[in-house]
């Protein structure tokens, strides 16, 4: 598990007003909560932020926030952003407890699908039902993401979250709730209007066909409208 560090300063004014006056300055209020330490409010520079929060590994990976110089272990819990600017404007991080299992989302990187046979098969469609996948683990052993290897893929097949190879040490709580819950991750299926699909539909329209070969009685005139 790579170490990816975020900068960060005590926050020494809270409110409105003062989350509005550090925005403009350029900086993203936050907060730090969870552990055994009290709730503490923070400043992170935006710049760096938004060009951090671009990357995968910010949202699926055990950070170290770096207070003042005083570093502890945090995960993203929640980042919100401004509903039509590039601005980050608020995030919360949850202190991760090294010697306690934790649960997260982690997102699922799809490998070699254009080399399987359903990625060279014309009208198969590939669908990814799932893109990250909830684990639990101890924080050392958290994978910033799962591989699935798609090569063997054909037309028909459906992979499911147990077909998924996890790394050592890492469980699906999912699996554990019966196989109802073994959803499906990613489904190879022929497109619509398919050869095979024109078959069966050929093949339905054939009784109506003959019956109009073999002369079914046409229907009788509608009779003359009197005179008056």
């Amino acid at each position: 598990m790579s170490e990816h560090q975020i900068n960060a300063s005590v926050r020494k004014l809270e409110g409105k007003g003062a989350s509005r006056r550090l925005r403009t300055s350029g900086h993203v209020p936050a907060i730090v909560y969870g552990g055994n330490a009290s709730p503490e409010t923070i400043q992170i520079e935006h710049n760096h932020l938004w060009h951090v929060s671009q990357s995968e590994w910010f949202y699926a990976s055990i950070l170290t926030l770096d207070i003042d110089g005083s570093s502890q272990k945090v995960l993203l819990r929640d980042l919100q952003r401004h509903p039509f600017k590039q601005q980050i404007v608020h995030l919360d991080f949850q202190r991760v407890d090294e010697n306690a299992a934790i649960r997260f989302n982690v997102p699922l990187h799809f490998l070699n699908q254009e080399k399987s046979p359903a990625g060279k098969t014309a009208n198969v469609i590939v669908t990814h039902e799932l893109h990250e996948l909830a684990v639990v683990c101890l924080p050392r052993d958290l994978p910033e993401f799962i591989e699935v290897d798609l090569s063997a893929l054909t037309a028909g097949d459906i992979i499911h979250m147990s077909d998924i190879k996890l790394p050592a040490n890492v469980e699906n709580p999912a699996l554990k709730l019966g196989k109802e819950h073994d959803l499906a991750v990613v489904i190879a299926k022929f497109a619509r209007g398919t050869d095979e699909d024109t078959a069966v539909a050929e093949a339905a329209e054939v009784p109506s066909t003959k019956s109009a070969k073999a002369g079914a009685a046409p229907a009788a005139p509608a009779a003359p409208a009197k005179k008056k």
